[in-house]
């Protein structure tokens, strides 16, 4: 465990870091102590400065649900972040690489929350049931950790490694088997990606309900009008200046983002 002025110390490092564009070595590193909880508690710091700065909370993410990620990443379990209105992109207006250190994009079956999520004991049917629309979704993660050398404290302190999300218009998830969702992420004419609802937990409201019951323990609910990502479906695909990057899902449509 680290002490609060050390959990401190490492939520201005990576506010600098992401202030300066300039990459940081693991947290992992500077604080050998550092552990999940600490992780989490120094991601809220950032958090609770960046509300107290005017950004409002929009919904949470979970990151490295699928064993293609946990293996890309070199973890063994998901985390998760939160997704703030400064974050929100548009599919009509060019992104700047510039503002990122290693920016890469996923592709995600999103939720738009129709009423509050249950914290502890949060079930898949509570899941269903409070939402109000599953949408198409790309999230663009970044890392302040040089080079991406994260183990599951490094980018849980970094916010899940999160960055920013577009997503699209959605439908009714009980129109929809979420398990059976496929996903293809092209650019250019070129197939990057692709994958299916049941590569997040086997089934992406299995990870929002998990995410539920994991943020209660920190005092933070998910709401309504909230959009909560579970997880990439895909592998994450690393972004460059010029590239337009589209995701297409079965039952739902296409959303695209791109560079510049």
């Amino acid at each position: 465990m680290l002490t609060d002025p050390q959990r401190q110390h490492a939520a201005q490092i990576l506010r600098d870091a992401e202030l300066r564009r300039s990459p940081v070595d693991p947290l992992t590193g500077t604080f050998p102590g550092i552990g999940t909880d600490d992780a989490y508690e120094i991601q809220l710091v950032n958090i609770r400065h960046r509300v107290a700065a005017g950004a409002e909370v929009r919904g949470h993410k979970v990151g490295l649900s699928s064993p293609v990620m946990q293996r890309m990443m070199g973890v063994d379990e998901p985390d998760y972040g939160h997704l703030l209105d400064d974050m929100e992109l548009s599919q009509d207006r060019p992104v700047p690489v510039s503002r990122y250190c290693s920016p890469r994009v996923e592709v995600e079956v999103g939720f738009v929350l129709g009423s509050d999520l249950p914290g502890e004991g949060c079930t898949t049917a509570d899941v269903l049931a409070a939402t109000e629309r599953v949408v198409p979704a790309l999230e663009l993660i970044d890392s302040r950790i040089r080079d991406w050398r994260i183990s599951i404290a490094d980018t849980i302190a970094d916010n899940a490694s999160s960055a920013g999300f577009v997503i699209g218009e959605g439908k009714d998830p009980r129109e929809l088997d979420l398990k059976a969702i496929e996903a293809r992420l092209t650019s250019g004419g070129e197939l990057l990606a692709e994958g299916r609802g049941d590569a997040v937990l086997g089934d992406p409201a299995v990870s929002v309900a998990w995410l539920a019951r994991t943020v209660a323990r920190f005092g933070v609910s998910l709401k309504k009008g909230h959009l909560v990502l579970p997880g990439s479906c895909t592998r994450a695909v690393d972004v460059a200046a010029g590239a337009t990057f589209t995701a297409d899902f079965t039952g739902l449509g296409p959303v695209s983002l791109s560079f510049t």
